[in-house]
């Protein structure tokens, strides 16, 4: 069975690598979100977590968190990561590592908002591309649209 990584050394060898800011939870690290480029390149080439398993977000009304989890099939094990960023600003894209992230990312761009810098291919997935806003926010206020058109 797969299991998941000891946080507390994830966060032991995270921080000597990067330095401070990362918080371990009992089932996740949380870290600064302008560093998770470098950390996912560090886990994927130098830990093997070689697998994107996945991304989401959650909207908390004043900002969003993106949790991410990671696999390594050759260790079988799993770490999962929180970075929390503001309404209306972006993060970097992870499809660059791993292929898994990309259609992920279009959907939390489509379905959120969330830009994700140096995506190959960031647009919407889910809904078509006349649709305004995003439904999965807390401030999205619903629109009938007719679809016959």
């Amino acid at each position: 069975m797969t299991t998941a990584v000891d946080y507390n050394d994830l966060v032991a060898l995270l921080q000597k690598q990067f330095g401070k800011g990362f918080t371990p939870a009992t089932d996740y690290v949380e870290m600064p979100a302008a560093l998770i480029a470098q950390v996912a390149e560090y886990m994927k080439n130098t830990l093997r977590f070689d697998f994107f398993d996945m991304v989401t977000a959650v909207d908390y009304s004043d900002h969003f968190e993106i949790v991410y989890r990671l696999q390594s099939i050759q260790n079988n094990s799993l770490a999962s990561f929180k970075i929390k960023c503001s309404k209306n600003t972006s993060v970097p894209s992870l499809a660059n590592l791993w292929l898994g992230a990309n259609f992920q990312e279009r959907e939390i761009y489509d379905l959120f908002g969330i830009e994700f810098t140096g995506h190959p291919n960031l647009k919407r997935i889910v809904l078509w591309d006349g649709f305004e806003g995003h439904p999965l926010c807390k401030d999205f206020k619903g629109k009938v649209y007719d679809t016959a058109n």
